[in-house]
Formats: structure tokens, C-alpha cells, sequence
């Protein structure tokens, strides 16, 4: 399954959030999962339970700093299939090559 989701604190004293959502994407990034970081999102690829695991440790380090945290999250379940963080868009980009 992937799993693109955006995490961030609110109710903070300041408008960047910036810091805390390094911090996300470094749960992320240290789960050893298939990730990708965009300037909206970060995707990661894997199993249910494991990939909803990395979601919540993301939105636990960002909820220690602050009184409420925003999540937005979409998810492609397609049982079966592995390596679709790269494959759907080699499909699209073949298609954009004709």
C-alpha cells in the first residue's frame, strides 16, 4: 500500500512549521520504509500495520510540541503489489513519452 500523508503542528506560537515536520519526515525516513518527500507530502510504501505505525509515530513527534496537530492522509491499497512509488509513475511517464 502507499500512504501519502501531510502532518503539522497548529495553535503554535509561529506560522513555519518547517522544524517539526523535519521531524516527521526523519520517523519516516529511519523506518526504513519506501518514502518520498514533495513540498505537500511525504509517501510511504509498505504494509498496512507497518505503514500506519510510521503515520502515528510522525504525528506523536510532532503532537510533543504542540497543543493540536493537523492530518492529512490518502491511501492506495492495491494487495499484491510492491515497488508502486516508482512503477505509477513509470507507467504515466510511458504514457507521456507517445
Amino acid at each position: 500500500m502507499l500512504v501519502a500523508f501531510s502532518v503539522a503542528p497548529a495553535g503554535g506560537e509561529s506560522d513555519s512549521v518547517s522544524k517539526a515536520v523535519a521531524e516527521a519526515v526523519r520517523v519516516v525516513r529511519e523506518s526504513g520504509l519506501p518514502c518520498e518527500t514533495t513540498s505537500m507530502f511525504t509517501t510511504v510504501e509498505g504494509e498496512w500495520d507497518e505503514v500506519m505505525a510510521v503515520v502515528k509515530q510522525a504525528v506523536d513527534v510532532v503532537q510533543r510540541g504542540a497543543p493540536r496537530v493537523s492530518l492529512v492522509l490518502k491511501a492506495d491499497i492495491r494487495p499484491g503489489y510492491t515497488n508502486q512509488l516508482v512503477e505509477k509513475v513509470e507507467r504515466v511517464e510511458r504514457h507521456l513519452a507517445e
